[in-house]
């Protein structure tokens, strides 16, 4: 049977129409789902994959999220000191200084805080310190008797008292434990072997402070103990550092001075440790006999130094 007869080309236009039209018809479709009402609009849920709104696809790149600023640190409170050149004081003799921050162990102070000098009645609170510990350690406790003499030694710097405990404790052995458990740096033991002549350095002074301060010094059960003595620090030996601050603040101001005129060299050797809240100090002086006259000059030189270091506000 003979069918009709198609033009040539006819197959391939119709083809054409029909592939114009499914794509007008998507587009029309796509159209409706951004129309309000529009049944092809699509829900909430088609947006999120399931009805619960729990993403079922690929997850989000967070790094393109806004990501919270990260809490600031909580900045330290300054300490009340500040470096500062001293030249102007015009203090006769030597003299060096030194402050340790107790919450950072940051250390500032003079160019010449490195060097030494004799300690004298400073030393007295580590003798103290290194006797308490090892009792404790030996399991020992110290008789009220014993602990008298302590007070004796701290509050009042008795010489006999000190030279009994420190013999206790080994004489230089014990200055030899003072630079190993407070990690001292400059300090040296006395020539002579004497508690007097310890060498000791401004900075060492200072970490001495902390040794005390933290426990390392006197150990967990006498650390309170000592360091309460050291507050209570009467009468020659209360001058220096804690004088600089108002007499509100000085009572809980621990500290330990020493003085003595040394006669071989011909100068006064004045010394003064002191532990604050958040800072422990040390500052050393020495003076020719025929600039000064007395160790007087000295312990007045400590204040001097402390008062010119603290900031206006204090």
């Amino acid at each position: 049977m003979a069918g009709t007869r198609r033009r040539p080309g006819s197959d391939h236009r119709t083809l054409t129409y029909s592939a114009v039209a499914v794509i007008l018809v998507g587009l029309v479709l796509v159209s409706l789902q951004f129309v309000p009402g529009s049944p092809f609009r699509p829900t909430a849920a088609s947006h999120t994959g399931n009805a619960s709104g729990r993403s079922t696809g690929t997850p989000t790149d967070r790094s393109t999220r806004t990501q919270p600023s990260p809490s600031p640190s909580p900045s330290l409170e300054p300490l009340p000191f500040q470096a500062q050149d001293l030249d102007g004081l015009g203090i006769k003799g030597w003299y060096s200084w030194a402050v340790l921050d107790k919450r950072t162990g940051k250390i500032i102070g003079s160019a010449n805080m490195n060097e030494t000098s004799t300690t004298a009645s400073m030393i007295k609170a580590w003798v103290v310190a290194d006797y308490l510990r090892r009792s404790a350690e030996a399991g020992k406790t110290p008789s009220d008797a014993k602990l008298d003499d302590a007070t004796q030694i701290i509050r009042d710097s008795n010489n006999t008292k000190a030279q009994e405990f420190y013999e206790s404790v080994g004489g230089s052995a014990s200055i030899k434990r003072l630079i190993s458990i407070c990690k001292l740096t400059d300090s040296k033991v006395a020539s002579d072997g004497g508690w007097s002549r310890t060498m000791l350095s401004p900075r060492d002074t200072a970490r001495l402070g902390l040794c005390i301060d933290d426990g390392r010094a006197a150990g967990p059960k006498w650390t309170k103990w000592l360091l309460n003595e050291m507050r209570l620090v009467r009468g020659d030996g209360d001058f220096g550092i804690r004088k600089a601050f108002p007499a509100a603040e000085q009572k809980q101001i621990a500290i330990k001075n020493g003085w003595i005129d040394r006669q071989k060299e011909r100068e006064y050797h004045v010394n003064c440790l002191a532990i604050g809240d958040t800072w422990t100090m040390g500052v050393m002086v020495r003076t020719p006999f025929s600039a000064t006259g007395s160790w007087d000059y000295g312990m007045k030189a400590c204040e001097r130094v402390t008062e010119a270091l603290l900031r206006d506000a204090t």
